[in-house]
């Protein structure tokens, strides 16, 4: 007599937890529409926190003021100064101990944030305000940094120190993908590969001061 699999009550549902669930589509904060990948953000400046808009949406944020000045919809401008050089010692004299970090103004906070990647995720770093003046504060970049949605963008390198202005969503992007592929003390090959390729992309997207200043 052929012996057949004995069928047990809940054994499908049991299958069906054990597999990974698909991802859920991104949707509106505001309207709860699906986004596509690539969509924009905005700031909760009372929450401390990015939200995932559509365009539509976005557009309700773009003048100074709205929603009482709760939410500020994140810029599209990528912008870097070679007139500017920073060096080594500049580098040092902020006291990051990892090679890249990001800093903006926080209007809740009525300070200045710095933050660097790490495989907990963001982590701040304390920084004297005379340090940061003496530092970046008299830079052109720094002057037009808007608060709350764009940060500098800084990265030590054998070769020099990048910075570069850039939205604040594109600082929190680099975070996870440090995140997701940080391995051992120092972040390993692969994190150091990502961050290779993502400076690469911010360069070639950023456009240079002089001319954002002409246009």
């Amino acid at each position: 007599m052929n012996a057949r699999p004995i069928s047990r009550p809940g054994s499908a549902l049991l299958r069906r937890l054990r597999e990974p669930a698909p991802p859920q589509p991104e949707r509106c904060g505001f309207c709860g529409v699906r986004l596509p990948s690539g969509h924009r953000h905005v700031v909760d400046t009372d929450d401390r926190a990015l939200a995932c808009t559509c365009p539509a949406c976005a557009m309700l944020f773009e003048t100074p003021g709205a929603a009482e000045g709760r939410y500020r919809k994140v810029p599209d401008r990528y912008l870097m100064d070679p007139a500017h050089e920073l060096g080594r010692s500049d580098w040092e004299s902020l006291q990051i101990p990892v090679s890249t970090a990001f800093f903006f103004r926080n209007t809740a906070l009525r300070r200045l944030i710095a933050l660097y990647p790490s495989p907990a995720g963001p982590t701040e770093s304390e920084l004297d305000p005379q340090t940061w003046e003496f530092t970046l504060g008299r830079t052109r970049l720094a002057g037009l940094l808007e608060p709350d949605v764009e940060a500098l963008l800084l990265r030590r390198t054998t070769e020099g120190l990048q910075y570069f202005l850039v939205p604040i969503d594109v600082c929190y992007e680099l975070v996870g993908r440090m995140r997701l592929h940080w391995q051992g003390f120092d972040g390993g090959s692969r994190a150091r590969a990502e961050l290779d390729s993502f400076f690469a992309r911010v360069e070639q997207r950023a456009r240079v001061l002089a001319q954002e200043v002409a246009s």
